[in-house]
């Protein structure tokens, strides 16, 4: 439980170490290039896991919905064809409900995050 609780609160890029704890890496043919581009590699890595982590179960909710709409609309039209217009329906018109709640939601909270940055003057001039 406590390993959980240190993963979500370590910062995604760790800080780049300053060049004297580095040996002094200004230097030509030390090797201090490769090192870097490895240190990006890794950090590269270390992101695309967390960013899978997280994008991975939003990505498996969306197929699944997606395939118990199509699967539930393939048994629903074995009853008969009254009863899948019915469902086609009622899902169609559910579905854009709710994605139209969601994107009314996102846009107030963009808009006042926005407006309240602007009037306590955080954006960077």
């Amino acid at each position: 439980m406590e390993k959980r609780e240190e993963e979500s609160q370590a910062p995604l890029l760790e800080p780049r170490p300053a060049a004297a704890e580095n040996g002094g890496g200004d230097m030509v043919g030390d090797g201090g290039a490769e090192e870097e581009e490895v240190g990006l590699g890794r950090q590269l890595l270390e992101e695309n896991r967390k960013l899978w982590a997280v994008a991975g179960p939003s990505i498996c909710t969306r197929f699944s919905t997606f395939g118990v709409t199509v699967i539930s609309q393939a048994f629903i039209g074995h009853i008969g064809p009254t009863e899948l217009a019915a469902y086609a329906l009622v899902s169609t018109v559910l579905m854009r409900f709710s994605n139209g709640i969601l994107v009314i939601t996102f846009l107030v909270c963009f808009f006042l995050f926005a407006n309240i940055m602007i009037c306590f003057n955080l954006t960077k001039n």
